[in-house]
């Protein structure tokens, strides 16, 4: 998660560490897409979701209370009606450890779950954006890019990772700030991971 290092870095959210219980109530597929459009695209309704997914809106309006239960969303309140309720995320970064469950057996499947969810999401992000019909400036300004020279200790993955973090906070705006009228959300999907040897 990103550090405020810097005066010059928006404020950090508060961050939670998700728990066995937590990981169990988030891992769903569907909980897992619903959870993201709410990140990306902002508050929303149940009717608005199950459109958009393709899903009864009973059943989505049950995952989000599943995942209201666990901490990840919250009704936002004085908006909608009794019978149609708005959802936003939790003002609250949250932060998985997988080493937490490496030696729990009974949250093993659902860390699974997850992980593989979440490589689709990301996945299917990059397919979008190359589907997409983008003018030259966006195109030009995006970047789909790997480095596969490296050569780290554990130590020296982790100071890496740790500076891509701080610059990316740097470039978060400030909790209300007024973007410019010429932004659009812009996704960073940080991957970086060792390779086991292969070959002689």
């Amino acid at each position: 998660m990103p550090d405020e290092a810097e005066s010059t870095s928006p404020p950090a959210r508060p961050t939670r560490r998700i728990d066995a219980r937590s990981l169990r109530g988030l891992a769903h597929p569907l909980r897992m897409r619903i959870f993201e459009l709410l990140r990306l695209d902002g508050p929303a309704t149940a009717t608005g979701l199950s459109g958009r997914l393709g899903e009864n809106t009973g059943t989505v309006s049950w995952h989000l209370r599943h995942l209201a239960e666990h901490g990840f969303i919250e009704e936002e309140t004085g908006r909608g009606t009794r019978r149609e309720r708005w959802w936003r995320t939790a003002g609250v970064a949250n932060e998985l450890n997988t080493t937490d469950f490496r030696d729990d057996p009974d949250t093993r499947g659902a860390l699974s779950v997850y992980l593989h969810e979440l490589v689709r999401q990301y996945t299917g992000r990059v397919t979008n954006y190359l589907s997409e019909d983008w003018d030259d400036s966006w195109r030009s300004a995006g970047t789909i890019s790997d480095w596969s020279d490296l050569r780290m200790t554990p130590d020296q993955l982790a100071v890496l990772n740790a500076e891509l973090m701080a610059v990316i906070a740097r470039h978060t705006p400030a909790p209300g700030a007024e973007p410019d009228p010429d932004a659009l959300p812009v996704v960073v999907q940080l991957q970086s991971f060792p390779r086991k040897r292969r070959g002689a």
